[in-house]
């Protein structure tokens, strides 16, 4: 196959997320209505040989990480096996799973030995009643397990603990998750909210952005600012003192789409150039009527060349995706 994955813009397509469900065991405020979503019938879900198959043909255009996401990824029954079957895709150098942590506790053993390389744990509160409030369900102690397991698989280090900020909730807990990050082995990574929920009640109100957390955590640490690869999502800091790192993630305040390298496939096999993308490409269809795997390189470089400049949020002219976060992939 001929050439890199390149969009329109000169963006090389480098990193993939692979959505292997829309469902989750958590209702976040932010993401879902408290009586959840209809979810994508088992038969749309793509079956572990077409995921395969797709990463791999990805890997042969160029890409090299590979993220596994949801909704929640570790509710796919045998996750452990795909993890194990993109291990085995020479070319893919990094395989990564963004989990909710309430099941990793019981799943990590199986999944480091299949192969996974990196976590990062989305975690919104510190206290039993605000987590609660978030998720609409109790679980705060098996994400704490969750992470402890991970501390025994130094060769998944760095853990990033993923924290939405929500302005009225997650403003409440700044400097805790700052005092995690230095007493624990991970890396806080404060994410701005986006206009993904189901509910679409997002707005400027609601934003509390990375700047304004910044704020607060310097207000009692001094951070020195880390040097990051030129298409990473995070502004990386150390405390001064040499105690942890902090980061953090404004994709509303500060768009970074100049240098993305994404590209996603959703639970059911539509890829999607970003997030907000309004358009995407069927490729389960296609598949499973028997294409060849040129026909569906067709189709990639197609999508990947029509990538959009910027998500457009706070333009007039924004609107919000049909899909939502947990039908789409974090």
């Amino acid at each position: 196959m001929g050439g890199a994955l390149v969009d329109t813009y000169g963006r090389e397509i480098m990193d993939l997320r692979v959505s292997v469900t829309d469902r989750c065991n958590l209702r976040c405020h932010y993401c879902m209505p408290a009586e959840g979503l209809a979810w994508a019938p088992k038969e749309q879900e793509l079956e572990f040989a077409e995921i395969e198959r797709l990463v791999s043909l990805f890997a042969d255009l160029g890409v090299r990480s590979v993220r596994l996401t949801g909704g929640e990824p570790l509710v796919r029954k045998n996750l452990p096996e795909l993890v194990e079957r993109i291990a085995a895709i020479d070319a893919i150098e990094d395989i990564s799973l963004t989990t909710n942590g309430i099941l990793l506790e019981q799943l990590i053993e199986p999944l480091v030995q299949a192969g996974l390389t990196r976590v990062n744990v989305s975690l919104d509160a510190l206290t039993p009643e605000r987590y609660r409030e978030i998720t609409r369900r109790n679980g705060l102690q098996k994400v704490i397990a969750g992470l402890a397991a991970l501390e025994r698989y130094p060769q998944l280090g760095p853990i990033k603990v993923n924290v939405v900020a929500v302005r009225g909730m997650s403003d409440l807990e700044i400097l805790e998750f700052a005092e995690l990050a230095r007493r624990r082995p991970y890396v806080v990574r404060f994410l701005e909210f986006m206009p993904l929920d189901a509910d679409e009640q997002w707005s400027d109100d609601v934003l509390l952005t990375g700047a304004e957390i910044r704020r607060v955590v310097e207000s009692m640490h001094d951070l020195v600012p880390l040097a990051a690869e030129s298409a990473a999502t995070s502004s990386r800091f150390a405390f001064a003192d040499n105690a942890g790192e902090i980061g953090f993630v404004s994709p509303v305040s500060e768009p970074f789409c100049g240098t993305c390298d994404r590209a996603r496939l959703t639970a059911d096999g539509q890829l999607r150039t970003c997030l907000f993308a309004l358009g995407e490409t069927d490729l389960r269809g296609p598949m499973r009527e028997g294409v060849t795997n040129g026909e569906l390189e067709e189709l990639i470089r197609g999508a990947i060349w029509r990538k959009p400049a910027g998500h457009k949020i706070g333009e007039d002219s924004f609107t919000q995706p049909a899909r939502w976060m947990s039908q789409i992939g974090g």
